[in-house]
């Protein structure tokens, strides 16, 4: 019989240093990570996604070596790299007569049913894995919501709680208050500035190298030869430890804010750590309670539940809506949207204040916070009637922490309401009130917050209404919208021509905006 030799696949989302695979070494098995086109190539990627996912699969692998495993590693400038995984498989099995390929469970629909192709055609036995990272299970939210008409995410947040016991007296939330979500939606003062996000100084001069010659395409900048993401376990738990010391005691008071004064606020920034698996959520979860558990009532407790809903809830959550509703989400079209993103979202060179600064700030540090991305970009795609296939490539490619399980649940589902409200039950839209509420950015703006027509009014506020006339017949019914409706039927018939005639004059000039 030949030597039993086994080849195990890691995906570069799939970094999790402290997987079973890696508690023992063991000479027979050896790990390959790779760097493909095939996983550059299918949306334009921000230049820090790409070389921050190059560099902590590096380091990654790295590290297994260190502590004696074998590995395989392909870079995208290696001559033997076939740029896809299946050339890439088939080149190792012949070349080192492996018996048998491993691979974790990947969390994007696309890589799962090709895996799974790849397997059917190698000639050696393939077996699949866990990740070890999720609270949930792909098909758990599937089995809780089974006969239910509705997927409401407080629902399966209670569920989750009550299951993995945390912030719990028994059945009951400790507080006897499940949700704090009211307490969490102030204004930044005008002169409060949150504290310096901490950044890390990677060399990675040559991964940009090779990715330029490689030929990849990205947008987005990288000013430096140093990535300030982390991109190690250490550097992910060093992020999570400044997070609950600096920025956990007022994290859900302004979880929602914006302002042009600070790009990171309040909020944590370990969505690249957690979606690459550098960190598994319950371990950010339990630091954070216990951060809120020793400050002797310094860390109100409102902060903390905001936080654990974040990861224990909406993350999980998500994860369970993409596995029950792919493949058909990445074609919903509820509103059925047929227009391009504007160009300037990928320049952020526009004359309203409010996206100038998210695209800006996305473009130059590959991310803003949930509010920027669902109620300034979002809000105004699907205020313009952008097709959702475009607005999911840019969002899939311009953020670091941006993988299709959880980036096409929020974006296509929750902000385009291109599944017609199974996510998110309203549609996300807004006039300039809602912003000018939530941020500083309506301060000397080109156009004005208040005016919905005329010379420099708001695009928001007339293109909202718009909105609401053109869907008239799909949204009117919504019983979370109905009241925005008798409002517009209340308006002057002239009134409401003014407003359909400014939007469609901004939709027309949607470039020079």
């Amino acid at each position: 019989m030949p030597e039993n030799k086994i080849l195990r696949l890691i995906l570069g989302d799939q970094l999790n240093s402290q997987h079973s695979w890696f508690s023992t070494t063991d000479h027979s098995v050896t790990y390959v990570l790779m760097e493909v086109w095939q996983e550059t190539n299918y949306v334009v990627h921000h230049l820090q996604k790409v070389v921050a996912f190059f560099a902590a699969m590096r380091q990654f692998a790295a590290e297994l070596q260190a502590i004696g495993h074998e590995v395989i590693y392909f870079k995208i400038s290696d001559p033997e790299n076939k740029q896809s995984f299946e050339q890439n498989l088939q080149y190792l099995i012949s070349k080192h007569s492996y018996t048998k390929l491993e691979y974790l469970l990947p969390d994007e629909y696309r890589l799962d049913e090709e895996l799974k192709r790849i397997a059917q055609a190698l000639p050696i036995p393939t077996t699949i894995s866990d990740t070890e990272h999720f609270y949930s299970t792909r098909d758990e939210l599937g089995k809780f919501f089974k006969n239910r008409k509705t997927y409401v995410m407080e629902n399966f947040y209670r569920y989750m709680r009550q299951k993995h016991g945390v912030l719990m007296h028994g059945d009951e939330p400790i507080t006897g208050q499940w949700n704090y979500d009211q307490d969490n939606r102030q204004k930044m003062p005008a002169n409060h500035l949150p504290p310096a996000p901490l950044l890390f100084a990677n060399a990675i001069t040559e991964i940009k190298k090779e990715v330029a010659a490689a030929g990849i395409t990205t947008m987005g900048y990288l000013p430096e030869n140093n990535l300030s993401w982390p991109i190690s376990r250490v550097q992910s738990l060093e992020l999570l430890e400044y997070f609950v010391q600096n920025n956990l005691p007022l994290f859900g008071t302004f979880q929602d804010a914006m302002t042009p004064l600070s790009w990171s606020l309040y909020h944590a920034r370990l969505s690249f750590a957690l979606n690459s698996k550098m960190l598994a959520p319950r371990e950010v979860v339990q630091r954070v309670i216990r951060e809120w558990e020793e400050s002797a009532g310094k860390i109100e407790f409102h902060q903390v539940e905001g936080f654990v809903r974040q990861v224990l809830g909406w993350r999980e959550y998500m994860r369970g809506m993409y596995w029950l509703k792919m493949p058909d989400l990445e074609k919903a079209n509820f509103l059925e949207n047929t227009q391009s993103l504007p160009s300037w979202y990928w320049t952020g060179k526009t004359r309203m204040n409010c996206l100038k600064h998210a695209i800006g700030q996305s473009l130059h540090f590959a991310y803003a916070h949930h509010i920027q991305r669902l109620m300034i970009t979002g809000n105004f795609a699907l205020l313009a009637g952008a097709h959702p296939d475009e607005v999911d490539a840019w969002y899939l490619g311009i953020y670091i922490d941006a993988i299709q399980w959880v980036e096409i649940t929020n974006t296509r589902a929750l902000s385009q309401f291109a599944d017609g409200g199974q996510i998110g039950t309203k549609t996300y839209v807004s006039t300039a009130a809602y912003i000018n509420r939530m941020s500083s950015y309506c301060q000397g703006c080109y156009y004005d917050k208040n005016k919905k027509i005329g010379d420099r009014a708001c695009p928001f506020n007339s293109l909202y209404w718009n909105f609401l006339d053109q869907h008239e017949s799909k949204l009117a019914r919504n019983p979370r919208i109905s009241m925005v409706y008798k409002a517009w039927y209340k308006m002057e018939p002239d009134t409401k021509a003014a407003i359909l005639e400014q939007a469609q004059q901004y939709l027309e000039q949607i470039e020079e905006l």
